[in-house]
């Protein structure tokens, strides 16, 4: 019986070390984004496994409405790294000389989209094997903002609040007192590892300076926060200011609407005033030099022509003058006599 068992054992033995084997164990493996994850794949090959060296990387994404993708490949002595457009360029085999025995890859900035079932097969026949790594990408905490939510006054209720940006759950969080005597007061020692710690009452040993650490699986933020709890302010002064400095503002507003609407109404004034006397002005007359004028031109035409002339000139029609400028009759101009100078000379006068 004895020997029939280890007859059994050493068969199983000779069959297990004959055929290609994996030996790195499943496993899972967590990341923070932005990382570079190495994936393990190490095989041992037996004297049998006398075919071409084949080895090959696919992906099973998380959602499981894809089919698995091949997103590495060595077969012929080469590698094929093009298979899958998301990880181009980001994917690698960590040994230069596969036949060695190493098949494992390293994935480069890691991204939330990489996250899945890895699966390492090696074939070199009449071997086969293969193995499964799932991957986790995490994101760290960052960007952690501390503040005061309310007012920081003496026997007021506020919270001091804790908030990062981004980073995956589930997040941890813890409270320091870095100032003073270092010690978290008593009724918030409930709260210190929350993201909020709710006031009560507060009073002046509460000022001091905090810190609040988020952490997660792969990473840790850190923020601080200033506590200043002051005697609280005069509200009634604050409110009456606020109200006089309204008022202000409306008769400010006011009085520049009305020199508005008042400068308006004497543009409006002028332009109509301007309008009623271009229509009031009668059209122009015409001008009694020009009938003067006419009437002399004729006059020294009559006084031009002769006798036998008369006759034709005296019908000219005389109605065709304005009648206002015609009746008044012109005044022909005084002349003053010539005066004559005389100046005798022995041979006669002469007239100067």
């Amino acid at each position: 019986m004895e020997l029939l068992l280890g007859l059994v054992l050493l068969c199983g033995v000779a069959d297990f070390t004959r055929g290609l084997s994996i030996t790195t164990p499943e496993q899972k493996i967590e990341k923070a984004k932005g990382e570079t994850a190495y994936l393990p794949c190490k095989f041992t090959l037996s004297q049998e496994d006398q075919g071409p060296l084949d080895i090959e990387w696919l992906l099973s994404p998380s959602d499981n409405q894809q089919v698995d993708q091949v997103i590495i490949l060595y077969s012929g002595d080469k590698i094929y790294d093009d298979y899958y457009q998301d990880l181009k360029g980001r994917v690698h085999f960590t040994s230069s000389d596969l036949k060695s025995g190493d098949a494992s890859i390293n994935i480069t900035n890691l991204q939330l989209s990489d996250i899945g079932t890895y699966q390492c097969k090696v074939k070199k026949a009449p071997g086969v094997a293969n193995k499964k790594v799932l991957l986790t990408v995490l994101v760290k905490p960052s960007g952690t903002r501390c503040f005061v939510d309310g007012s920081e006054e003496i026997g007021n209720d506020f919270k001091l609040k804790c908030e990062p940006k981004e980073g995956s759950l589930p997040l941890r969080y813890e409270w320091q007192k870095l100032s003073d005597s270092q010690k978290m007061p008593t009724p918030w020692l409930a709260e210190m590892t929350s993201p909020v710690i709710s006031v009560k009452n507060a009073t002046s040993e509460y000022s001091g300076t905090y810190s609040c650490t988020v952490q997660n699986r792969v990473g840790s933020d850190q923020c601080l926060l200033r506590l200043d709890v002051v005697p609280p302010t005069n509200r009634a002064g604050t409110i009456a200011g606020a109200v006089i400095g309204t008022l202000l503002a409306l008769l400010l507003i006011s009085i520049i609407i009305f020199c508005c609407h008042k400068k308006r109404r004497e543009e409006k004034y002028e332009k109509e005033v301007h309008h009623d006397i271009r229509e009031d002005v009668p059209p122009p007359k015409s001008r009694t030099s020009t009938a003067r004028s006419y009437i002399g031109s004729n006059h020294s035409s009559l006084g031009s022509m002769s006798p036998s002339n008369m006759e034709g000139y005296s019908k000219t029609p005389y109605n065709q003058v304005p009648s206002e400028d015609f009746d008044r009759a012109p005044q022909s101009p005084t002349l003053a006599p010539a005066k004559l100078k005389y100046t005798y000379k022995t041979d006669g006068p002469t007239v100067v």
